[in-house]
């Protein structure tokens, strides 16, 4: 079958998401979706721009929702870019500001499409340890042959890195762009975007997966100096003019709106986490600190696979990774007070039966 395939295509070891099963009705904990529904305002707008609209194209430019954005930053709209979710955002990022002859770091134990996108654009790099507590050692990033992509909140760990050490990141590494991914940073931690008009190589994106519950729109945003963004839109208009459709960029510009509810569903989320974390402790559970949305448990007792396979045959659903240095603990994503019930009292039963 591969004999067609290009040598591209024959290297590629693709990003594995997190499984979304049709057997049964699970809990879903396994891939960081926001437990609460999207904003009530942003739905209407959504009803409302379902017609005979949807045969023309939707705006390349995106306008109303880089308006959007650039008031809700106080920023201009010069200095954000949007895409369809930031999974592309990172792939354009990656084509617009790495090259293949210069090095670029990202932790060992971090976001897994990283590795992947350099493999697809053919990209050196070099992993940084993280510490035994998963802690980004941060002079490691320092004078990158080529560039910095660090998540931060760290995927799947949870782990915060401080603004003060983004800064002096980006102090060593004035000639490279540093990249920070802040899909969860809204769940509790500080935002870097506060620099991005004194670092003209700081580009930081988020996504509205997550905190505003539009998993299923693909909307994400890059916030940086304006030639960076441009150098984004260079790479987006050699690819698709039109990244985001006309649903998206009505529901985006909506959810920006309604920020009341946006405050009230993290802060939930937020106390939630925080519940969870204590009852697992009791349970036997270690638990590396976390400010997203989900939190990095191992069982001082039971292996990860095992309490994994036991939780999915009872209808819950977290995830594994097989992977060195991480594979005895599950990230489990924080879902509602009811569906944590369920799942604190299952655990509860697997530790006791075992």
């Amino acid at each position: 079958m591969n004999k067609y395939w290009s040598e591209l295509a024959k290297r590629l070891d693709p990003y594995v998401p997190g499984e979304q099963p049709k057997d049964r009705k699970y809990i879903k904990l396994n891939t960081n979706e926001n437990p609460y529904g999207p904003s009530p305002k942003v739905l209407e707008a959504i009803r409302d721009c379902t017609d005979e609209r949807l045969k023309l194209y939707p705006d390349p430019t995106c306008d109303m929702l880089l308006s959007a954005a650039a008031e809700y930053y106080g920023l201009k709209k010069e200095q954000i870019f949007a895409g369809n979710g930031s999974d592309e955002i990172l792939a354009f990022a990656f084509m617009a500001f790495f090259d293949p002859d210069r090095t670029i770091l990202f932790p060992d134990i971090t976001y897994t499409f990283y590795p992947v996108y350099t493999s697809l654009f053919n990209l050196d790099y070099k992993l940084v340890k993280v510490t035994d507590d998963f802690g980004i050692p941060e002079e490691e990033f320092y004078n990158s042959p080529g560039g910095v992509i660090i998540a931060n909140p760290n995927a799947p760990t949870g782990k915060f890195m401080s603004v003060s050490s983004i800064k002096r990141i980006l102090d060593n590494n004035l000639s490279n762009v540093v990249i920070v991914d802040e899909a969860y940073i809204d769940f509790g931690g500080e935002s870097a975007v506060k620099l991005v008009d004194k670092y003209p190589n700081l580009l930081v994106v988020h996504t509205f997966s997550k905190s505003r519950s539009l998993a299923g729109m693909r909307i994400g945003f890059a916030i940086g100096n304006s030639e960076l963004i441009e150098a984004l839109n260079r790479v987006k208009n050699s690819f698709n003019s039109y990244t985001l459709d006309r649903l998206a960029i009505v529901a985006g510009t909506e959810a920006f709106k309604d920020n009341g509810y946006f405050e009230e569903t993290r802060n939930k989320v937020i106390s939630t986490r925080e519940r969870v974390t204590v009852e697992l402790c009791k349970l036997g559970f270690s638990i590396s600190e976390s400010v997203a949305n989900f939190i990095f448990a191992r069982h001082n007792t039971i292996k990860a696979l095992d309490m994994f396979r036991e939780l999915r045959a009872r209808g819950i659903l977290v995830r594994y990774f097989k992977k060195q240095r991480i594979d005895n603990l599950l990230r489990i994503s924080i879902g509602s007070d009811e569906e944590m019930d369920v799942f604190l009292a299952e655990v509860g039963d697997i530790v006791r039966e075992n």
